[in-house]
């Protein structure tokens, strides 16, 4: 049985990776992908998703353009941090086919409103469309079995010592989100940064001969140098692909480890905005809303790209 599922994407290095992996996957089916303002402008996420259709000969996927700047804040003027690792526009050919008439927001709640109740939200990028749209129609939390976010980190940020970036970017989004009420699975750094995929990966990937695994291989290289210059992990010549491990995590649970724990996040702090506050010893004496990831399968991860990247449509 598959699970239907909306990708809600920046997209950039790493969206690319899980809009494939979510594409080609047996186990899913992907109604759509929404597009939001992050990695880069929202015209880029938006080419950057067709892009990424296209070149898997995939372009009936339905692509709808959403937020092109934050809930409540101005858009970010400033340089934007993620465009070191994933810059603005895929290594891939310039799509010829076009996003679907319409805003994103809208097309999520006449989509879920339509629905039986049984299509997973992935959000791996700013809240902003999901916040947009449960505010503009609260009747689609019941239709919501699960929201998977990848965002998010308790021991360390990325764009700032506190906050990680996806988060950062619309906190308020993030805040609406995560309080909504509905089971959520959060897959923060905290589990994407103990699932790296590394230039032996990325030689692998490039040997399944697919267009998926040559364009993983294309991306991953590219984080891993981003990675390496200016934040390394604990091993070089290895980086996170963090929105491909929340796609596998619906796939096969067991590929993450969660802890259900109240998780909220902060929008006022000087020092602190936009971080995720995990209360792992219940000390805010909230209920547990969200299933938060600390720790993920690596050699697991990687088999599944392998396996699902070496698929043609």
């Amino acid at each position: 049985m598959t699970t239907k599922i909306i990708l809600d994407v920046d997209t950039g290095t790493d969206d690319a990776v899980a809009l494939m992996t979510a594409a080609l996957s047996p186990d899913l089916e992907l109604i759509g992908a929404t597009t939001v303002n992050g990695n880069t402008g929202i015209d880029s996420t938006t080419e950057n998703t067709l892009r990424v259709f296209e070149w898997i000969g995939m372009p009936q996927v339905p692509v709808h353009r959403g937020m092109s700047r934050p809930l409540s804040r101005p858009q970010m003027t400033q340089i934007n941090p993620a465009t070191r690792i994933h810059g603005d526009l895929l290594d891939l050919p310039a799509a010829t086919i076009k996003a679907q008439p319409g805003h994103a927001v809208d097309w999520l709640i006449e989509t879920l409103m339509a629905s039986d109740g049984d299509i997973t939200l992935v959000p791996v990028g700013p809240l902003t469309n999901i916040a947009m749209a449960i505010q503009k129609e609260p009747a689609i939390l019941a239709k919501i079995p699960e929201i998977v976010i990848m965002g998010g980190a308790h021991d360390h940020g990325n764009s700032t010592a506190s906050a990680e970036f996806n988060i950062w970017l619309d906190p308020e989004a993030a805040r609406v989100v995560v309080n909504c009420g509905r089971p959520i699975r959060m897959v923060p750094l905290d589990a994407t940064h103990r699932a790296l995929v590394s230039l032996e990966d990325c030689a692998r990937l490039r040997a399944l001969g697919t267009p998926a695994g040559e364009a993983a291989a294309r991306f991953t290289e590219k984080r891993i140098e981003g990675y390496d210059a200016t934040q390394p992990m604990h091993r070089a010549g290895a980086a996170p692909v963090h929105d491909a491990l929340a796609v596998c995590a619906i796939i096969d649970p067991s590929v993450i480890t969660t802890h259900f724990i109240p998780v909220d996040i902060e929008t006022g702090g000087f020092l602190s905005d936009g971080r995720t506050v995990c209360d792992f010893r219940f000390r805010s004496r909230k209920p547990a809303n969200v299933h938060f990831a600390m720790d993920a399968d690596e050699p697991k991860f990687v088999r599944m790209l392998l396996e699902i990247l070496g698929r043609t449509a």
